[in-house]
């Protein structure tokens, strides 16, 4: 599983279990498509997307179909907040995420939309960045995975619909089964999801 499909998982999982009703999209022409049919109140958006980019599916998010959006991306230099500024975007949320700052920002957005009762999704001013770099569903004791266990750890969350710590403790207690090292495991897992990923592997 390659970064920005975590990144989604992670999202999904996190605003899922605070209670939204999410859609998800891996690529530019899904997002577009699912929000022609099911026209949402909030777009989240990564700048790069498989297919059309983010910033060209907010650009027909706010002509064609006036939905709000925010941005999530790994750079917030002055290019960047310049260029999602002119689009209008509610906030820029940079990467890597946390789900306990990410929550409350979403949250803070479709406040505002609310408010707005049915205003164009063009914000005058500047956008707000909200910086989520702390390990997902972390608390100030939470250990500091290795990345590939922290990968691992996405994964069982988003195929068994489970939580940070209980995710971990199936990769724990899989790696007792199979008598080696929990980084091993994770290793092994996350290399067999690379391969049926690859063409012609399905």
């Amino acid at each position: 599983m390659d970064d920005d499909r975590l990144v989604l998982a992670t999202v999904v999982h996190g605003l899922k279990h605070a209670g939204f009703d999410i859609l998800d999209a891996d690529n530019g022409d899904d997002a577009i498509l699912l929000a022609r049919q099911h026209r949402p109140d909030l777009a989240l958006l990564d700048i790069r997307m498989d297919g059309m980019s983010g910033y060209d599916v907010a650009h027909y998010l706010r002509e064609a179909l006036q939905i709000p959006f925010m941005f999530l991306s790994a750079f917030s230099d002055e290019v960047t907040l310049a260029r999602i500024q002119a689009l209008g975007a509610l906030a820029l949320l940079v990467k890597p995420l946390d789900i306990a700052q990410l929550v409350p920002a979403v949250a803070s957005a479709l406040d505002e939309v609310r408010q707005r009762t049915g205003a164009p999704a063009v914000k005058t001013g500047p956008v707000p960045v909200v910086s989520v770099s702390v390990p997902v569903e972390a608390s100030p004791d939470a250990p500091v995975l290795p990345t590939v266990v922290a990968m691992a750890v996405g994964i069982v969350m988003h195929r068994f619909s489970l939580a940070r710590g209980p995710a971990l403790e199936r990769l724990q207690r899989l790696s007792v089964q199979e008598g080696r090292r929990l980084d091993l495991t994770c290793t092994a897992m996350v290399e067999a999801l690379e391969q049926l990923a690859l063409p012609g592997s399905l």
